[in-house]
C-alpha cells in the first residue's frame, strides 16, 4: 500500500501543473448560466461587440477546433501524460462545457452551449482565482445573480452588481492567457511577459490595450461614462490591430550603388507599442519574420538574406524550406513513415524569424503546446519596448540593370506556419502573412 501511494503522489505532482486546477469541473450545469443573447437585451451595444471578437469563437473558431479535435483530444485519450488536456483546453475555450462537465464537449456543429465561448457569465461571475499568480484555468466562479464588474456605484433592475477588483485587474486575463504544459513548461507567458516588462510598472493594464476605452453606457438606461470599456478584445487575429505595432526603419551609408560592389543595410524594429512579447500566447505557431528584397528598374527582384549574429539556437531564427518539423502531429493522426513538414512554411530562405521554439519529449520542435516538455534556450521574440537590429550584407550582380534600386523591408506575422495550415486543411486566411510594417529605401545603380 505505501509503494502505491508513493506511485500517486509521484503521479499527482507531474500532472498537476495541466490538472491541478480542475476544482470546478462538472460543478454546475449549463443551465446555471444565462446565454449571452439575455445579456445584450440590455447590454445591446456590448453584445454586439462580444459577438464579433474572438472571445465568443473561442470554442467555434477553425483552428481550435482542429487543434482539439483532431490533434489534443486524441493525444490525450491515447497518452496519460497528457491526458489532462482533454479537459484542460476546453476549461478556456469552452468554459460552460468544462463547468458543466461536458468532456469532451461536441464539436461546434452539434450546436451545444459549448459554443457559446467566452461568455459574458463566464468574467462577469469569476470571483478570484487558487494561485497566487493565475495560470492554467485558475479561476474561482460563482453563478448567481450578481455579477462582478469594475464600477462601485453600477446598478441594474435584471441583477446585482458587485465591485471587483478582480475583474479589472490582469490577473483575470492570466488565468488563461498564461499555461504551463503537463512536463512543466512554460507554453503561454502573456501575463507573465507583462508582469517583467515596463508597462505594468507604469500601471498599463491588459484591458487599457485590448478593451479600448470612449466615452458611452454599458446598458440600456445606464449611466453614461467617460471611459466605457468596450468588449472587442482585439489582438493578433485582427490586421488593424497588428499594422504598425513594431516600427520598423531602414538604413545604409551610400546613396548609390554599382555592379559588383557590396551594399551594407541596417534594419531596426521597435516594440514600443506591445505591452508584451511578439509574438505572445501561443508562440508555438506564431510566426513574425522581416524579409528584406532589393527591385532594380525592370522589376526582378532579389532576396537579401540576414547576417548571422552566431547565438545559439539561430538556426531556429533563420528560414530554411529545408528544416522538417512537428513529426508529433503525424504520430497523433497515425501517418506511418511521417517526416515532418516544413518548419518555416512559405518563408523565403535566409529572412529572420522572431520566435520561441518549443520541444517535444522527443527533442523535435512541436506546435502541440500540450506535448512540450522543454523551451529552447533561444528566445528571439521581440519584448515591450526592446528594439532588435539586423544587418544585411548585399553582393550586387554584375549584370544589374542600371536606374533606380528599391530595398524594400517587410514584416509579416502569422497564425500558423503555412505548411501547418495546409497540413491540416485551415482556410487559408487563418495563416494567411498578415503586414505589419513596411519601409523602402531607393538608391540608383550607377
Amino acid at each position: 500500500m505505501k509503494k502505491r501511494n508513493v506511485i500517486f503522489w509521484a503521479i499527482f505532482f507531474v500532472l498537476t501543473p495541466f490538472i491541478g486546477n480542475c476544482a470546478e469541473t462538472g460543478k454546475f450545469q449549463y443551465e446555471n448560466f444565462k446565454q449571452p443573447k439575455k445579456c445584450g437585451v440590455c447590454h445591446s451595444e456590448i453584445y454586439q461587440e462580444w459577438q464579433q471578437c474572438l472571445m465568443s469563437q473561442s470554442f467555434t473558431h477553425e483552428w481550435d477546433q482542429v487543434e482539439y479535435f483532431k490533434l489534443a483530444l486524441p493525444h490525450a485519450l491515447k497518452l496519460e501524460k497528457v491526458s489532462g488536456v482533454k479537459g484542460g483546453c476546453i476549461a478556456c475555450h469552452g468554459p460552460l462545457a468544462f463547468l458543466s462537465g461536458d468532456i469532451p464537449p461536441k464539436p461546434a456543429e452539434a450546436g451545444t452551449r459549448a459554443n457559446e465561448g467566452v461568455s459574458c457569465e463566464i468574467c462577469h461571475n469569476i470571483t478570484g482565482t487558487t494561485e497566487e499568480v493565475p495560470f492554467n484555468f485558475s479561476f474561482t466562479i460563482e453563478p448567481d445573480k450578481v455579477k462582478q464588474g469594475p464600477r462601485a456605484d453600477a446598478k441594474s433592475p435584471s441583477h446585482g452588481v458587485k465591485y471587483s477588483e478582480f475583474t479589472r485587474s490582469p490577473e483575470l486575463c492570466a488565468t488563461c492567457h498564461d499555461e504551463q504544459s503537463p512536463y512543466g513548461a512554460w507554453v503561454k507567458e502573456t501575463y507573465r511577459e507583462w508582469k517583467a516588462g515596463p508597462y505594468a510598472d507604469k500601471g498599463t493594464r491588459c484591458q487599457d490595450c485590448h478593451m479600448y476605452h470612449s466615452p458611452g453606457k454599458a446598458a440600456f438606461g445606464g449611466k453614461k461614462r467617460a471611459d466605457l470599456a468596450h468588449h472587442s478584445f482585439h489582438g493578433s487575429h485582427f490586421s488593424s490591430k497588428l499594422a504598425g505595432a513594431v516600427d520598423l526603419a531602414l538604413y545604409t551609408k551610400k546613396t548609390d550603388i554599382s555592379p559588383g560592389s557590396t551594399l551594407k543595410l541596417r534594419a531596426e524594429l521597435f516594440n514600443g507599442k506591445v505591452g508584451h512579447y511578439i509574438p505572445s500566447g501561443s508562440t508555438e505557431e506564431r510566426m513574425l519574420w522581416l524579409e528584406v528584397q532589393a527591385i532594380d528598374a525592370t522589376g526582378k527582384g532579389y532576396q537579401i538574406p540576414v547576417n548571422r549574429k552566431g547565438f545559439e539556437g539561430e538556426e531556429y531564427t533563420i528560414a530554411d524550406s529545408g528544416a522538417m518539423a512537428y513529426q508529433s502531429m503525424g504520430e497523433i493522426i497515425e501517418i506511418k513513415g511521417f517526416k515532418g513538414i516544413k518548419r518555416d512554411g512559405n518563408c523565403p530562405d535566409g529572412v529572420r524569424i522572431f520566435r520561441r521554439p518549443f520541444f517535444d519529449p522527443k527533442g523535435r520542435m512541436t506546435i502541440c503546446q500540450w506535448y512540450t516538455a522543454a523551451n529552447t534556450s533561444v528566445d528571439y521574440r521581440i519584448g515591450p519596448m526592446e528594439t532588435k537590429i539586423e544587418n544585411y550584407t548585399w553582393a550586387i550582380p554584375e549584370n544589374i540593370s542600371p536606374g533606380p534600386v528599391t530595398i524594400k523591408a517587410s514584416l509579416f506575422y502569422s497564425q500558423v506556419p503555412s505548411s501547418v495550415g495546409e497540413f491540416l486543411e485551415l482556410p487559408a486566411d487563418e495563416y494567411a502573412p498578415i503586414l505589419v510594417n513596411t519601409t523602402t529605401l531607393t538608391m540608383d545603380v550607377k
